[in-house]
Formats: structure tokens, C-alpha cells, sequence
């Protein structure tokens, strides 16, 4: 494919000429390696490095995100503490990576380093990857000279949240299963199984107990009005979803979640190890106090904790103590609130903060592990319970039609 561009020399000359390559992306970086910037590339394939069109439309989901930041953040910083250079590094991870959405987010990234602009503002086109926490971290790396230091420890939080993520998947994947399995069993029975039963005692004109009755008649209205439960389930899907894109609706599930008695011990731990985490982590990297509180409060994935931390912005303006609005026990572990109190006063917040965030991820692991441990057994003895008494309702009309034919065989 012949392609026109335009660049510059090493000595800041304009070039403009065409090259024979297989897209625009082949074509640029043969350019780059005679020495050549390149500034604009027409043809059929320009549409990649000018629009983004390609790869920028496909969607990455929430966990396959983290996955890719964490890999990009940890190998960004390997690569710079052992003196390459940024756009080297960004090169180097857009050669290795395999996801073709993600690569092409490096490429643009590394279009704009190329540019002139710093890593912050070219990871500013992309908010919906890079969120503000890490964008300013970033730019506190840069500003102050320290970006690989940055870098380390922005890969581990990062890291911390792609690994809660995954702790709360794999806790719940046994238990969703069990639903799963149940579901199939009971539907199994009520739709094949129950029908050959019904048809047997019809056919012997049996007197059915209450029990065989209301079994029969639920099995009766599963296989009758299958499509309205299909409906039902449908609707309540769509609804809660549709519920869930509102910000009331949010909000409200939100407070459902951190008030039950079972799940909302859980809920505020992993919210109170996030806000804690990104807090201290933004302290520790030089940013002030205020400002690292607006940016934990965007990256607060929980209305009542982003309140929480709007309050104590609130104290900070008026030369209050921080520790004030964290004396919250509806969400904060009283620990916790009297560890942020102390570092206040040492002078090491960040430290305490980030320290107490690892001490409630400890505690979340094992409230995971009991809550899988609890629920595990819970569903088990439902289902044996369900199935015991639809067993019962089946075979005692079996055992009574069996003594009556015996008694009339005699």
C-alpha cells in the first residue's frame, strides 16, 4: 500500500514523500527508525493514527482492565528503573502485549510522548482506562523527578485491586455454581419427572396426600406458565440493570448492600480498604492533603464513603483534623479510625493509612473465606430440604398404591 506522510528530520527539516507499506502503523515505525517525526499519514490505513478508529471502539471489560493496567504498570516501571526510555518502554509493551484494544490505547499513548507532551497528558485521552488517581500520580512522578517510585507503588495498588476483584469472583464462583446446579435439579423434576408421576396416579384414581397436591399444582403452573416466569425473571433483569444505570438507584442498592446483616460487614471492608488504600498512596507520593482527598472521593466506588470523604475535605478547608470526619462506625472500623487518628498526630499518615489497609485486607480474606464457608452448606441443605420434600410427596402415594395392590392381590 502507498502511503503519503509528512514528518520532520533530526535537524527539523519537513519531509513529505511516500512510502510502501503494509498499514500506517508498519509505515511510521519504518520511519522512525530512519530518524524521521512523523506528523501525518494519508491513505487508506490513516484512519488508525488519526482517529483511532481502530481497537478504540472495543470495550474492555472491568476485570480485563486491571489485568492490562497492572501488567502495563509493573512492566512501565521495570523497564524505566533500568534506564529506558519512556517511549521505548511504551514500544516494548505494545510489541508484547496480545489484547488488540489495549495495544492500540499504548500506541496513541506513545504517539503523544512522541509528540512532546507528557505521559500524564497523553494518558489524559484516555479517562475511561486511566482514571484520575492515576493520571495524577503520574503527573506527580513527573513533576517531581521520582516517576519510577511512582510507578512501583501505583503497580501495587493496582495490583491490590485487581487481587481483591479476583477474591471476591473466585469466593463466589462455588456458591453460583451450587444455584446453578440446584436450579437445573428442581427444574428437572418439576418439568420431566412429575408428569409421569401425575399420569401414574391418575390412572389408579388415587386419593393424592396435601402434600402430592400442592406439589402437583406447582409443577402444573411451572410447565403452564413458563413463559410469565421467563417473563418475570426477564423483567427483573432488565429492571434492576435499567435501576442500576440511575444514580438514585445505584445509591439506594449501595445502602441495601452495606446494611445487610450477612454481606454488609464484607462490602464496608473492601470499600474501607479501597478509600484507605488510594489515600495513603497519594500522600506518600507528595500530592496535598486536599487534593488527594477530591481524588479519592471520584475514585470511591460507594456514595456513602464518597460523603465521608467530601466531609473531611470539608474539615481540612476549615483547619480541622481529617481524623474527625473518619469517626464514622456505621463505616469505619473503630480501629482504623483510631490508626489515622495516631498518624495524624506522628506526622505519618500515609504510612498508618496505607498500613491499616493492608491489615482490613487481611480481614476481608477471611470474612470472604467464612461468608463461602457459610453460604456453601446453606445452599446444600436447601436444596436437600427441597428435594426431600418433593421426594416424600412422590413416593408416599407410591408406597400406599403398593399396599393397596397387595392387599388386593391377597
Amino acid at each position: 500500500m502507498r502511503l503519503a506522510y509528512q514528518a520532520f528530520d533530526p535537524s527539523g527539516k519537513a519531509v513529505s514523500d511516500v512510502i510502501e507499506a503494509r498499514d500506517a502503523g508498519s509505515a511510521t515505525e519504518e520511519l522512525r527508525r530512519k530518524g524521521l517525526y512523523v506528523t501525518q499519514i494519508t491513505g487508506e490505513a490513516s484512519s488508525k493514527k488519526s482517529s483511532g478508529a481502530t481497537g478504540s471502539n472495543k470495550r474492555i471489560g472491568r476485570g480485563r482492565l486491571l489485568k492490562n493496567l497492572s501488567i502495563f504498570t509493573r512492566q512501565l516501571h521495570v523497564l524505566i528503573s533500568t534506564g529506558t526510555t519512556l517511549t521505548d518502554a511504551l514500544s516494548a509493551q505494545e510489541r508484547q502485549t496480545r489484547d488488540a484494544a489495549w495495544q492500540h490505547v499504548i500506541e496513541r499513548v506513545r504517539y503523544r510522548v512522541e509528540e512532546g507532551v507528557s505521559l500524564s497528558t497523553a494518558l489524559a485521552d484516555y479517562p475511561q482506562y486511566f482514571d484520575p488517581v492515576y493520571r495524577n500520580l503520574i503527573a506527580a512522578g513527573e513533576a517531581s523527578g521520582n516517576l519510577v517510585s511512582i510507578l512501583d507503588r501505583l503497580a501495587t495498588l493496582v495490583r491490590k485491586r485487581a487481587q481483591v476483584r479476583n477474591a471476591v469472583i473466585g469466593a463466589m464462583v462455588y456458591p453460583v455454581l451450587l444455584l446453578c446446579v440446584s436450579a437445573g435439579v428442581l427444574t428437572t423434576m418439576f418439568v420431566f419427572v412429575l408428569p409421569r408421576f401425575k399420569k401414574l396416579f391418575e390412572s389408579f384414581d388415587a386419593a393424592l396426600p396435601p402434600t402430592t397436591q400442592i406439589i402437583m399444582a406447582i409443577g402444573d403452573f411451572c410447565r403452564g406458565y413458563w413463559w410469565a416466569l421467563l417473563l418475570m425473571v426477564t423483567a427483573i433483569v432488565v429492571g434492576g440493570r435499567f435501576a442500576m444505570r440511575s444514580q438514585t438507584g445505584k445509591e439506594k442498592l449501595e445502602t441495601l448492600l452495606i446494611r445487610l446483616p450477612l454481606f454488609g460487614p464484607m462490602v464496608r471492608g473492601f470499600a474501607t480498604s479501597g478509600v484507605i488504600r488510594i489515600l495513603g498512596v497519594l500522600v506518600q507520593s507528595g500530592i496535598p492533603l486536599l487534593e488527594a482527598l477530591g481524588l479519592t472521593r471520584e475514585a470511591a466506588n460507594h456514595h456513602e464513603y464518597a460523603t465521608l470523604l467530601g466531609k473531611a475535605h470539608h474539615a481540612v478547608e476549615h483547619g480541622e483534623a481529617v481524623s474527625g470526619a473518619f469517626n464514622d462506625t456505621s463505616l469505619i472500623d473503630p480501629s482504623i479510625y483510631e490508626a489515622i487518628r495516631s498518624g495524624e498526630r506522628s506526622g505519618q499518615l500515609a504510612v498508618m493509612l496505607i498500613s491499616m489497609a493492608d491489615y482490613q485486607d487481611e480481614q476481608n480474606d477471611v470474612v470472604v473465606r467464612s461468608l463461602t464457608s457459610i453460604l456453601e452448606p446453606i445452599i446444600l441443605i436447601v436444596l436437600g430440604l427441597i428435594v426431600g420434600v418433593v421426594a416424600v410427596g412422590i413416593f408416599l402415594p407410591l408406597f400406599d398404591l403398593t399396599s393397596m395392590t397387595g392387599a388386593g392381590a391377597h
